[in-house]
């Protein structure tokens, strides 16, 4: 099991080094000058080249990938914006954005795969078709009108929860129920999917011949199995949660990644861009080598044949 981690976690290595290079290169190629935008309209061109020389944005791409590299590893790479390290731009805020999507994927974890066992279980029954809207309103439903409808009612009207901010568990209520809305959605329907795949097969008609409860033959022989589809989903889900959640961080006023993301971009702050971008690929990665070892607890031929 250790050298089947060790393999997969290798493989992470090349993955990172390509994304470096395209957020690299991508934000380079943007349209606007960082120096131009930093110094000012009525700045001389003195001026603005002081900033080039003193940022490096003067010299080859080359070396100004060295520089980012190195900068990245040492924590000595600084926003042009801020004018500071911008591990101290991205940490504070990267800590909201994984606390809203941690809290949102186990949400839509045990409501996605709960709703999809039961649907496959009762096929063609009321809960069946019950499970089978409410996954397709979730998916279909728009982020930013789902969450002020939810701020109209349980902060507006009720007055039980906050409508935006941090500072406690109930600040997180809202966003990670509108964030994780549209993941339940997808986790339920492949869930179904594969569960009704899995209840097809000979070994559960073997099981369920031999006398076994419906709930051990669900519990013990179908679901493990199904839910090798499943995790993949949720995997993709997670990743797509910590890169996703600008709208639901704008429409509750959190001080997330996501926030910062778009307005490094709008302001051309182009290091707190490939950072925050290499950041993001990082956990996306790590969350896919996670993925693959629960394959291997899963299915212990993966670790085998993988």
């Amino acid at each position: 099991m250790g050298r089947f981690i060790l393999r997969r976690f290798l493989m992470l290595v090349p993955v990172l080094i390509g994304v470096s290079v395209v957020a690299f290169l991508i934000i380079q190629l943007a349209p606007g000058d960082p120096a131009q935008l930093m110094a000012g309209l009525d700045a001389t061109q003195a001026d603005v080249e002081m900033l080039r020389e003193k940022f490096g944005l003067n010299r080859p791409l080359v070396v100004q990938y060295g520089m980012f590299v190195q900068g990245l590893f040492s924590g000595e790479l600084m926003s042009l914006r801020y004018e500071s390290p911008v591990m101290e731009v991205i940490l504070p805020r990267l800590g909201h954005t994984l606390v809203l999507a941690l809290s949102s994927i186990v949400l839509a974890v045990l409501i996605g795969v709960s709703a999809g066992v039961l649907s496959a279980v009762m096929r063609k029954t009321w809960v069946d078709y019950a499970a089978t809207v409410l996954a397709l309103f979730g998916i279909s439903m728009p982020v930013f009108w789902w969450g002020l409808l939810l701020m109209l009612l349980f902060s507006v009207k009720l007055m039980w929860l906050p409508s935006g901010g941090t500072g406690t568990l109930a600040h997180l209520v809202l966003p990670s129920i509108v964030l994780g809305t549209a993941s339940a959605g997808i986790i339920a329907r492949m869930t179904r999917s594969s569960m009704l795949d899995v209840l097809r097969q000979d070994y559960i008609t073997t099981a369920t011949a031999k006398g076994l409860s419906a709930r051990l033959v669900v519990g013990r022989h179908a679901l493990r199995n199904a839910l090798i589809p499943t995790v993949t989903v949720i995997g993709l889900q997670f990743g797509q949660l910590l890169a996703g959640a600008v709208l639901t961080e704008t429409v509750f006023s959190l001080p997330g990644v996501g926030r910062l993301l778009v307005t490094s971009i709008l302001a051309r702050d182009f290091p707190v861009v490939q950072a925050t971008l290499v950041i993001v690929a990082v956990f996306f990665v790590l969350v896919n080598l996670a993925v693959d070892v629960l394959y291997a607890v899963l299915d212990p031929r993966i670790r085998y044949h993988g």
